[in-house]
C-alpha cells in the first residue's frame, strides 16, 4: 500500500474505535458503558474519513493538489476528529499545544519577533494536514501503523504467555534474598517489562501491582516504594532490544539509513548506566534503614522458575533477528510467531484461542492511543515543516544560550521535561526532535546522541513533579503521596538526568566510533561515579556519610561521569579517597562498639 493508503485505513480503524470504547466524559468511562448516539455518529465519521484516501485516490492525486468543496470539509472535520479523539484516548495538554500550533499557523503575521510568518490561510492549512504526507498522514502515523502497532500486538501475545509473570519470578530469583530485595525486584523486573511495554504507566501498573506490596510489606515507605517502582519503570522505554515507541520514529526521523538496531545497540550502555544507578541508590538506601531481602518460604521454586526459561526465547529471537538485518517490521511479525510456538510448549503457557483473540484486543486497544497521539503530532510537524518554526526555535534556543553547548542541552532538557507533562512519550518526541533537536544539531553533535537526547528527556518528564504520570500511578498503587513519590522517584533516577549530557559530549557511550578498551574505561569510570553519587545523594555508603562527604561524592561523581581525561583522575582520586576514609571510620567504629 501507499503511504497515504495505509495510514488512511489504520486513521479510520483508530478514530471508529476511539469513539465507540473513549466516551466523551471520564466520568462515564467503564467496561459495559453505554455507547452515546452521537459517539456513533461520530465512530462513522471517522471511518468515513480514513476510507476518503482508498475510495477517491485517483481523483485525489489527479487534482495535483487543487482542494475541491468536498475535500476541504473532509480534511477540516478529519482535523476536529483526530483533536477530538486526542482528547478521549491520550489527554487535553497534548490537544491544547496542536491547537496552539494551529494557532500560530493561521496567525503567523501578528507573531511577535522571529516567530513571525506569513501565515496560512484555512485551505492550505486544511491541504497541508490531510492531503500531504506532511500533516496528519505524516511520518509519526506511518510509524505508528508499522513498526509501533506490530510490537504492541507483540507484546500483548507475550502477556498472555505469562511472560509478564515470569519476568517477576526470575527477579525474585536472583535478587529476592539480597539486602533490599524486593525493590531490587521492581528495577529487574521492570527493566524486563520494559522490552514488551511501551509506556511508563502501563509498566508500574503491570509489574508494581506485584513489587509495591512487597516492599511496603518489608518496611519501605509508600513513597520510596512507589518511587522505586515509578523510577525503574521509567526507564523501561530505554531498555533495548524494544524501546518506547518513540524509538521507531527516531529510525525515520534521523534518515540516511539508519537502522533500528543502531539505535537499540546505541542506547545499551546508556540504559545499563540507569539501572545501574537505580540499583546503586536502592541498595545504600536498604542499608541505612536496615531492611531486609526476602525469607527462603517467601521465595518462588526456583526450579519451576527454570523449568519456564524457554519463555525467553521471543526476546532473544527479536534480538537474533534484527542483528540479522531483518526489517523491523518483519522480525516483529515473526516474533508474534515464535511467541505463539513457544507458549505451545507447555500446556500453563499454551495460547488458546480465546487468548489469541484476547491478545489481539488487547494490542488493538492499546494502539488507540498512540495511533491518535501520533496523528496529533504530526499536525505539530505539519506547521513546523510549512512554517520554518524548527529552524527559528533552533535558531532561537542558540541565541539565548549564547551559541554554548552545555546552555543549550539545559534548555533542550528543561524544554522536552515541560512538554513531556502534558504529552505522551511519542508526541514529545515528535515534536522535541523537529524544535529542539536540530539546535544541539547546528552545534556540531551528531543526529543520534542529539535525537537520544530529546527522547530521554521526554521518557524522564514521566516522573519529574509536578506532572509525574508514572509516580502518581505508583502512587495510586501504593497509597502513599503522589508529589513525594515523584521527588524519590527523581532523586533514585538522578542518572537519567546526567547520562544524556555525557552521551552527547562523548559519543564513545553510545558505541559511536570507538574501540572496546576505550569503552570500558568510559563505562567503568561512570559507574563508579554513579555509585559516588549514589551515595552522596543517599547519605550511606559502608556507614553513614557526614555532609563534607556527601557533596565530595557527588562532586567526585560528577567529575568521573564527565568524559575527560583530567577529570576521570580527579574523580578517581576523590573516588579511592572516600573508599578509603569509608574503610578506616568503619574499623574504627567497629573498635570501639567491640570494646564497650
Amino acid at each position: 500500500l501507499t503511504a497515504q493508503l495505509q495510514r488512511s485505513i489504520h486513521l479510520g480503524f483508530a478514530l471508529g474505535l476511539i469513539f465507540l470504547l473513549f466516551p466523551a466524559r471520564k466520568k462515564n468511562r467503564g467496561a459495559k458503558h453505554k455507547v452515546a448516539w452521537y459517539d456513533i455518529i461520530l465512530a462513522i465519521l471517522g471511518v468515513a474519513v480514513g476510507a476518503y484516501w482508498p475510495l477517491f485516490l485517483d481523483e485525489i492525486v489527479g487534482r495535483v493538489g487543487r482542494l475541491t468543496e468536498v475535500d476541504f470539509y473532509v480534511g477540516l472535520l478529519a482535523i476536529i476528529l483526530v483533536l477530538e479523539a486526542t482528547r478521549r484516548a491520550v489527554g487535553m495538554p497534548i490537544t491544547i499545544i496542536a491547537l496552539a500550533f494551529l494557532g500560530y499557523a493561521i496567525y503567523g503575521p501578528y507573531m511577535p519577533s522571529f516567530l513571525a510568518h506569513r501565515g496560512l490561510d484555512l485551505d492550505r492549512l486544511v491541504q497541508t494536514m490531510f492531503f500531504t504526507t506532511e500533516g496528519i498522514l505524516g511520518t509519526p502515523l506511518g510509524v505508528s501503523a508499522t513498526f509501533i502497532f506490530l510490537f504492541l500486538l507483540f507484546g500483548s501475545f507475550l502477556v498472555k504467555t505469562g511472560v509478564g509473570q515470569y519476568f517477576n519470578d526470575l527477579a525474585v530469583s536472583i535478587a529476592g534474598k539480597s539486602t533490599g530485595g524486593p525493590a531490587k525486584v521492581a528495577i529487574f523486573s521492570s527493566a524486563l517489562q520494559g522490552t514488551i511495554s511501551g509506556s511508563s504507566v502501563a509498566n508500574v501498573v503491570t509489574s508494581g501491582s506485584f513489587t509495591i506490596p512487597m516492599m511496603k510489606k518489608l518496611g519501605y515507605k509508600k513513597e520510596f516504594a512507589g518511587g522505586v517502582e515509578a523510577a525503574a519503570s521509567t526507564g523501561g522505554q530505554l531498555m533495548p532490544p524494544i524501546m518506547g515507541a518513540a524509538a521507531f520514529l527516531m529510525v525515520e526521523f534521523i534518515g540516511g539509513g539508519i537502522t533500528y538496531w543502531e539505535i537499540a545497540k546505541a542506547a545499551a550502555i546508556p540504559a545499563l548506566l540507569y539501572f545501574t544507578g537505580i540499583w546503586i541508590m536502592t541498595h545504600f538506601e536498604a542499608k541505612r534503614v536496615g531492611l531486609r531481602g526476602l525469607k527462603d518460604e517467601e521465595m518462588p521454586n526456583r526450579k519451576e522458575v527454570l523449568k519456564k526459561i524457554y519463555l525467553l526465547l521471543p526476546i532473544l529471537g527479536v534480538i537474533i533477528l534484527l542483528m540479522s538485518g531483518m526489517s523491523v517490521i518483519r522480525a516483529a511479525l515473526w516474533s508474534i510467531v515464535i511467541t505463539i510456538a513457544v507458549s505451545a510448549i507447555r500446556k500453563d503457557t499454551r495460547i488458546g484461542v480465546k487468548d489469541f483473540i484476547d491478545a489481539l484486543v488487547d494490542g488493538a486497544r492499546t494502539a488507540l492511543g498512540v495511533a491518535a497521539a501520533t496523528a496529533c503530532a504530526g499536525i505539530i510537524v505539519g506547521v513546523v515543516t510549512k512554517t520554518g518554526l524548527g529552524l527559528k526555535m533552533a535558531n532561537g534556543l542558540l541565541e539565548l544560550a549564547g551559541g554554548a553547548l552545555i546552555p543549550t542541552l539545559m534548555l533542550t532538557m528543561v524544554a522536552a521535561i515541560i512538554l513531556g507533562m502534558g504529552s505522551p512519550t511519542t508526541a514529545n518526541y515528535v515534536i522535541t526532535s523537529t524544535i529542539a533537536a536540530p539546535a544541539i544539531i547546528l552545534l556540531g553533535v551528531a543526529d543520534l546522541p542529539a535525537h537520544l537526547f530529546v527522547f530521554y528527556f521526554g521518557i524522564i518528564a514521566d516522573i519529574t513533579p509536578p506532572v509525574a504520570l508514572a509516580a502518581f500511578a505508583a502512587a495510586g498503587v501504593s497509597g502513599g503521596d503522589p508529589i513525594k513519590t515523584g521527588v524519590n522517584s527523581s532523586k533514585l533516577a538522578i542518572a537519567a538526568f546526567i547520562i544524556p549530557y555525557m552521551f552527547v559530549l562523548s559519543p564513545e557511550l553510545l558505541m559511536i566510533d570507538t574501540t572496546w578498551y576505550y569503552l570500558i574505561w568510559v563505562v567503568f569510570t561512570a559507574l563508579s561515579g554513579m555509585m559516588a553519587i549514589g551515595a552522596g545523594v543517599i547519605g550511606f555508603w559502608m556507614r553513614k556519610l557526614h555532609w563534607t562527604e556527601r557533596i565530595l561524592g557527588m562532586a567526585g561523581g560528577l567529575l568521573l561521569i564527565y568524559p575527560e581525561g583530567l577529570s576521570d583522575i580527579i574523580g578517581l582520586v576523590i573516588f579511592i579517597a572516600l573508599i578509603v576514609l569509608q574503610i578506616v571510620f568503619k574499623r574504627g567504629n567497629t573498635g570501639k562498639t567491640q570494646a564497650a
